[in-house]
């Protein structure tokens, strides 16, 4: 079972993902509505897969997807986006291994997460 931190500040995003990922049968391992959380979580919960929403992502703080990637480093990095623009390329040049647009249907997001989790059991 492939186990997931899921970092986003919205609640009501969080429980819909956290539902979202039940159905595909991952395990939510932990849960952060900000980035300190999501950094103190990592190596603890030590999941396959971070979903990061890019809202959580201090840029130009130093804290950014590299320090997950040091305290884990075989985990999926996806970061939620909401735009298809400039962001995605951000995302994917800060450590992130995919991007998630929050606009996509349900049901390409959980073909999205289920393509991840394959990556995973891959490695």
């Amino acid at each position: 079972m492939t186990r997931v931190l899921l970092a986003a500040p919205q609640p009501d995003v969080r429980t819909a993902l956290r539902l979202m990922l039940r159905d595909l049968n991952m395990q939510v391992v932990g849960e952060a509505a900000d980035w300190s959380t999501t950094l103190a979580l990592t190596p603890e919960t030590r999941p396959d897969m971070l979903l990061v929403d890019w809202e959580l992502i201090p840029i130009g703080s130093g804290n950014t997807l590299p320090q997950l990637r040091v305290v884990c480093p075989a985990a999926v990095v996806i970061v939620l986006i909401s735009h298809l623009d400039a962001r995605q390329q951000a995302a994917l040049a800060t450590g992130a291994d995919a991007f998630i647009s929050k606009g996509e249907m349900p049901d390409r997001v959980a073909e999205r997460l289920q393509a991840a989790a394959e990556s995973v059991r891959s490695r």
